[in-house]
């Protein structure tokens, strides 16, 4: 979308990396339009079409006893790298990605029709590999050391163990900084972070930030 009045940003990263506090803090100086796909899946997963071919391909053991779908136990089939790990993620994503993807493409139109912001923000744990950074005009990834990362999906109720078996089905880190156009340390503190970024994207993008950004170095 190199010809969209308003530009795109991906955001990625590992899992835990601070994509949703990078997009707080771009928020203080410019008006960001949100699309968190993230979300939008979980929105999805309550659509009686969705649960009904969900239940038609995975059976009654993902649903509660009030019908929904119990995500802790999807997330057991689907997340791993075995076999029947694969085949099942294949089938779930077969059901909710093109769901998601027209959520997210009628979001874009949306704001680019409406010119009601100065970027778009895009945060999407599978970017890449659904190959949603098509729709981008920039990639960023936050970039964030794991036991950082392993503290904060503590909080989630996650083990370490948990967050390599999840973070092993989506493409590498190695290879997600490849495909960024900036790769932005966030060891630090988020303040520091969104100042250099908002930097970064007033000069890639010519924007005009609405507050002051505090001089931050890269180092």
């Amino acid at each position: 979308m190199s010809a969209a009045r308003i530009p795109v940003i991906g955001i990625v990263g590992g899992i835990g990396s601070g994509k949703s506090a990078l997009a707080n803090a771009l928020s203080q100086y410019y008006q960001c339009g949100r699309l968190d796909a993230d979300r939008v899946g979980h929105q999805i997963l309550e659509q009686d079409e969705v649960e009904m071919a969900l239940r038609a391909t995975f059976g009654d053991r993902i649903f509660d006893s009030q019908g929904k779908v119990l995500r802790s136990e999807l997330a057991k089939l689907v997340f791993g790298q075995r076999p029947e790990h694969r085949l099942a993620r294949q089938k779930l994503e077969s059901i909710v990605h093109p769901r998601i993807r027209r959520v997210i493409v009628d979001q874009l139109e949306q704001h680019q029709s409406e010119l009601d912001c100065d970027m778009i923000l895009l945060d999407a744990a599978l970017l890449i590999e659904a190959g949603w950074s098509n729709d981008c005009d920039a990639v960023i990834y936050v970039d964030t050391p794991l036991e950082l990362r392993r503290q904060r999906v503590a909080e989630r109720g996650w083990s370490a163990t948990e967050l390599e078996r999840r973070e092993s089905t989506q493409l590498s880190l190695p290879e997600k900084q490849l495909r960024a156009d900036l790769i932005i340390d966030n060891s630090r503190d988020i303040q520091t972070t969104g100042a250099i970024v908002a930097r970064w994207i007033a000069d890639r993008f010519h924007l005009q930030p609405h507050a002051k950004i505090p001089h931050a170095s890269h180092s």
